[in-house]
């Protein structure tokens, strides 16, 4: 079956990421490294295409070096496999028009349209028996009054929308840019917020493609709350470069004129959004700046590659992000899980917040969030 995967399921850089990134120990690490298997896996058994290209992280200037060297530490702690460290002089065996000091090569990075992937996965739900219901806006979750955990009413949990409704036994939610919304309708705090990040891409122009060969990624700045901009390539043929990360003006909203006024008071006005705001208000202000005037992020563009001029590049996808936020002001980097209050809650498990790299995490937090059901509902 086609379905349209609107969002963040495919409006994503296609990466199939190996789990450099994260905190050891934290589910992000742990979920990424078993996901990538888990892909491949999948990806081989649906004849799915995919590019197994790399990836290099690239230090550009000395200071980026001591976050290079705790990078590739922090990757053999989460186990992943066949990273090395290589000098500025073998870059170009890899990426031969890219400029460093020192760069981690993963050779098992790769990309892949995750889009499609989606098509697969509500497949294999339709082949198990299962429905994929669309345009199905949930407004409420209701339990009838004589039911109870113990299941004497068969369907006792009814989900609504505008004229339809949906009756079951348990609900699990993964509901995106709405998680925190959906959430609150079986009794949940509003914490933590989804603030809603585009990131705006460039692209290379069809005739500058050879300029990059795979996945050129940046040493994280540890001070600053995005990775920054990076190259990578599209199952289609494009390099993608970027993106920045600015506020979208509503939920899905993916240009500087889509505006929900609303949505956009929701975010500004939240204490966890202005404090994010005032802490980094140098950084914020560069990022609109990048996003209007496309020069400033080529500028940042050739720290990598120096051949790369503005007249290469236009502008291509763009994304949002579903960002949970704390009332402090600090990205919430993990996962989150949440049920709700009473009965209700004991019949809903909520997943809040599923941050990148959950397209490659995607089967891997399947497995955990079915255990979690298993033990919650007793199944």
């Amino acid at each position: 079956m086609t379905i349209s995967a609107f969002h963040q399921s495919s409006r994503n850089s296609g990466v199939i990421h190996a789990g450099i990134y994260y905190a050891p120990g934290s589910l992000k690490a742990k979920l990424c490294v078993r996901g990538l298997d888990l892909s491949y896996e999948f990806l081989n058994k649906k004849n799915i295409p995919y590019k197994k290209c790399g990836k290099l992280i690239v230090a550009v200037e000395q200071s980026e070096l001591a976050g290079l060297k705790e990078l590739y530490e922090r990757a053999q702690q989460n186990s992943v496999k066949d990273l090395k460290i290589i000098e500025g002089s073998e870059i170009k065996n890899y990426e031969p028009h890219c400029k460093g000091l020192k760069a981690i090569w993963s050779p098992h990075t790769g990309i892949v349209d995750w889009g499609l992937v989606t098509n697969y996965y509500a497949e294999d739900v339709v082949s198990r028996g299962g429905r994929v219901i669309t345009n199905f806006e949930v407004d409420s979750f209701k339990l009838n009054e004589d039911a109870n955990v113990s299941g004497k009413d068969k369907f006792p949990l009814t989900i609504t929308s505008k004229d339809k409704l949906i009756q079951c036994k348990y609900a699990i939610t993964c509901a995106g840019l709405y998680s925190d919304r959906v959430a609150v309708m079986s009794g949940c705090s509003p914490l933590p917020k989804i603030v809603p990040i585009r990131g705006e891409y460039l692209v290379l122009k069809p005739e500058k493609r050879n300029l990059v060969r795979g996945n050129i990624y940046p040493v994280p700045h540890p001070g600053l709350p995005f990775l920054g901009v990076h190259f990578t390539p599209k199952m289609n043929g494009d390099i993608i470069l970027g993106p920045n990360a600015v506020l979208a003006f509503k939920r899905e909203g993916y240009g500087y004129f889509q505006m929900n006024v609303g949505e956009l008071l929701d975010s500004v006005l939240y204490k966890g959004f202005l404090q994010l705001a005032m802490k980094n208000f140098k950084f914020g202000f560069t990022e609109y700046y990048r996003g209007i005037f496309i020069g400033s992020q080529v500028k940042q563009l050739q720290r990598y590659i120096p051949e790369i001029k503005l007249a290469d590049v236009e502008r291509g996808m763009t994304g949002v992000r579903a960002q949970a936020l704390d009332v402090k002001g600090n990205l919430v980097d993990d996962f989150v899980f949440d049920s709700g209050t009473g009965a209700l809650g004991q019949r809903i498990l909520h997943t809040r917040n599923a941050p990148s790299p959950a397209a490659t995490s995607s089967l891997a937090i399947a497995e955990f969030i079915a255990d979690k059901a298993m033990e919650k509902f007793k199944f």
